[in-house]
């Protein structure tokens, strides 16, 4: 079973951090909290970590859509091509947000995502998120942990969450009750943003 690490955005234990750091490197699968609902994650270049993701979402992982969660856009270059002035500003302006950002991809892209021309960005309000991001030294890929079905209970009480997905994932974060609004998803591959699922984020 899971791991339950309480780590709280306003004051994390450093200690508890590192476990999870070791964890994602070690290969193995977190639950953490984010400004939308709780979310799966693991190592983007663990590649057999980035297969047990998809298990769990029950998808191939080459047809997978998972994000890729940055705690700032530092590193959009290693995965997008190079955006417009007009993009760049509009994503500054929105990000840290609710929001997940669809870019063209490059081929510099992590094994996992190896010819998805395009590519989901998250950079959450949250320290949480960020803080691990940004102490693993690279970002981490992502999916939420609601179903196609309405968001319920278990997937915003972290002590439900960890019932449900303990089995499967190696460490839950319990930050307290999570949102039940997912992200806004915004297409931007044609330099103009069209919403494809309005989510909390508002444009």
């Amino acid at each position: 079973m899971a791991k339950i690490l309480k780590i709280y955005p306003d004051n994390p234990q450093e200690n508890l951090v590192n476990e999870v750091i070791k964890t994602l490197k070690n290969g193995g699968l977190i639950i953490y909290p984010s400004d939308t609902i709780y979310a799966l994650g693991c190592n983007i270049f663990d590649i057999k970590a980035m297969e047990k993701l998809a298990q769990i979402k029950k998808v191939k992982l080459e047809k997978s859509k998972f994000s890729i969660i940055c705690n700032d856009l530092s590193h959009l270059s290693d995965f997008t091509r190079p955006i417009d002035t007009s993009v760049f500003r509009f994503l500054k302006s929105h990000l840290p947000g609710p929001f997940t950002f669809i870019l063209d991809a490059n081929k510099s892209l992590p094994l996992a995502y190896k010819n998805h021309k395009t590519i989901g960005i998250r950079v959450p309000d949250h320290p949480i998120p960020q803080l691990i991001v940004e102490k693993l030294g690279h970002p981490i890929a992502s999916t939420s942990i609601k179903d196609d079905d309405e968001i319920i209970e278990y997937s915003t009480d972290p002590e439900l969450i960890a019932e449900k997905y303990g089995h499967l994932v190696d460490i839950v974060i319990d930050s307290g009750y999570g949102d039940n609004i997912a992200s806004t998803i915004v297409d931007l591959t044609s330099g103009e943003p069209e919403i494809i699922r309005q989510g909390k984020g508002i444009i």
